[in-house]
């Protein structure tokens, strides 16, 4: 299906720029929760643990969701060489999230939302979108589509892993309902 776009006109544009926003940040969307809305109410210790060992933890995802916002926004400016080459740029691994990390994970992940919203507040006309982007056989308006369909699946991914993380054991809660250790706990006369 090709899209019909007045190339005079930045309407898509606009379009696009007001799904973005809503996809990341609404209170009120159609589909459910936008993202901002899922990473509401994620502790840093929510945002480290996984569901088991081949999953990735919510940290992850909020730092995948950023390094994919920032290679739209690089290409969006142009840049032909920019490109998500490594497992580490793309899933970064972090095996402890404490308050700062957890602050500073969400906070770049918003100055990307900004700088893509910019990125696209400058182009003049919907015509750019039908333009391919460099080193890829996809043209941008695939591509800032891509990113609402991205925010969608992961927002969804966080709220499930959220859920099932609210109803798994702890393992410091676990540790802790064992007291010194003991099986049996530490009031227990089963020495």
């Amino acid at each position: 299906m090709h899209l019909n776009i007045n190339m005079e006109t930045k309407e898509e544009i606009l379009r696009i720029i007001d799904l973005l926003n809503d996809t990341y940040e609404s209170e009120e969307v159609w589909f459910g929760n936008s993202l901002v809305e899922s990473l509401r109410d994620v502790t840093p210790k929510l945002a480290e643990r996984r569901l088991s060992t081949n999953t990735h933890s919510i940290a992850e995802i909020v730092y995948h969701l950023t390094t994919w916002r920032i290679f739209a926004v690089r290409k969006l400016q142009g840049d032909k060489e920019f490109d998500i080459t490594t497992k580490d740029k793309d899933w970064k691994k972090f095996p402890v999230v404490d308050d700062f990390e957890w602050e500073a994970l969400q906070m770049e992940l918003s100055l990307s939302q900004e700088e893509l919203i910019t990125e696209l507040q400058k182009l003049t006309d919907d015509s750019f979108l039908e333009t391919y982007v460099p080193g890829r056989d996809y043209s941008y308006h695939t591509l800032v589509h891509g990113v609402m369909h991205h925010d969608i699946y992961h927002g969804g991914q966080i709220g499930l892993i959220k859920k099932a993380l609210k109803t798994m054991p702890n393992e410091e809660d676990e540790l802790d309902s064992f007291g010194d250790g003991n099986k049996y706990g530490a009031d227990s006369d089963y020495y």
